[in-house]
């Protein structure tokens, strides 16, 4: 697949997708929205993709909307385009592959609700974060009013979106929207050895975790754990498990296929 706004590009089991358009600090239009629904599709689809590493190009992670795209946008027209944002948003979050934002630079608006839709963010102490769409008169339009919350809880999710501030990495850490917080240097580096150590790990198991995680959210607690116990179950009937019980008894290294 080739792609006009982002790269794609696969190394160890990991697919780096990086946001391409340096020249507009990765801005995202429509067009770039729909590739980053191919590229994630394509990293599941494959056999040689274990985990996802998404980023941006230059100084920024995604520095937010294409404003020039929204400017004349009638209200029915930014309805279909936060359903469409949202819904490739979404597959990023239910991906069965591990998905960690790099946020190398500016994550504002759009970038911000990228990010918060993967599994784990990790910050350059230059990233500077926000959701500043009140500043615009409008509210975020790809899920922000509703994950920025679950991440940070509901006071600090509400200072933010309704100041529209811009925090830097360490008050992201801080409040629990970036997991870590590394040099620029070390960005990708330190990515790259978190997915490398979840490859390491059996498939079925990491997709069993991401899928009761992201089921279990939002019912109660007992709904909850009725989820886990059946994935406890199924996974049980697989060789991968079979295969780790085994290699720790034996006091080696397990050696997963993803059945």
């Amino acid at each position: 697949m080739s792609y006009q706004f982002l790269t794609f590009d696969v190394s160890d089991r990991i697919a780096t997708i990086t946001v391409n358009r340096p020249d507009k600090l990765n801005a995202l239009n429509d067009a770039t929205i729909a590739e980053l629904g191919v590229a994630i599709d394509e990293a599941n689809a494959r056999d040689d993709v274990g985990a996802v590493l998404l980023t941006g190009a230059g100084r920024a992670f995604v520095a937010g909307a294409d404003i020039s795209e929204l400017e004349s946008q009638s209200p029915l027209e930014a309805q279909r385009r936060a359903r469409a944002g949202q819904v490739i948003f979404r597959r990023f979050e239910t991906s069965p592959k591990p998905t960690i934002a790099a946020i190398n630079g500016f994550a504002l608006g759009g970038g911000c609700e990228l990010a918060m839709a993967c599994h784990m963010r990790i910050a350059s102490e230059k990233a500077k974060l926000g959701q500043p769409e009140a500043k615009l008169g409008i509210v975020p339009g790809y899920g922000g009013t509703q994950r920025l919350p679950r991440l940070i809880g509901r006071g600090a999710a509400l200072r933010l979106l309704l100041t529209g501030d811009m925090i830097d990495a360490t008050e992201a850490y801080r409040l629990g929207l970036v997991d870590q917080v590394t040099t620029p240097d070390e960005l990708i580096t330190t990515v790259r050895a978190v997915l490398t150590a979840m490859l390491a790990n059996a498939p079925l198991a990491i997709a069993g975790c991401i899928e009761a995680v992201n089921r279990g959210q939002d019912v109660p607690l007992e709904e909850g754990c009725t989820i886990e116990s059946d994935f406890f179950g199924l996974l049980s009937s697989t060789a991968d498990m079979k295969e780790g019980m085994r290699a720790f008894l034996e006091k080696r290294p397990p050696q997963f296929t993803g059945r």
